[in-house]
């Protein structure tokens, strides 16, 4: 009896972009932030897990809800990895505690609105 032939395919989109629906958690409570200081925050995480050359990659928030502290975001596919790692290791925000939550991704933004 042949033994049995696996193999494996890893399919890569040609997306240009990619995007995020991600949540922010803030447990202690306290000030909110407005849509210009989550993209600091954005920009933060990118600097404090890949220096310079993170801050740089081009991410633009599409939305965010102040109220449930959500939003869309939009990156390069080359950058998916790094933002999604940088969001996930930030645990700060105004030396409070905080979590981001990478709630969905997908190459179009059709799907993401959806939910």
């Amino acid at each position: 009896m042949a033994a049995a032939a696996f193999e494996r395919r890893v399919l890569r989109s040609a997306a240009e972009h990619h995007y995020l629906r991600v949540r922010l958690e803030l447990p202690d409570g306290g000030a909110r932030p407005n849509a210009a200081q989550f993209k600091q925050l954005v920009v933060t995480a990118l600097r404090e897990l890949h220096g310079e050359v993170g801050a740089a990659l081009p991410v633009d928030v599409l939305t965010y809800e102040e109220k449930t502290l959500s939003a869309i975001l939009r990156v390069i596919s080359s950058g998916l990895v790094k933002l999604w790692s940088a969001l996930t290791l930030l645990g700060f925000y105004q030396n409070r505690r905080c979590a981001f939550r990478v709630l969905q991704t997908s190459p179009s933004t059709c799907i993401i609105r959806q939910q």
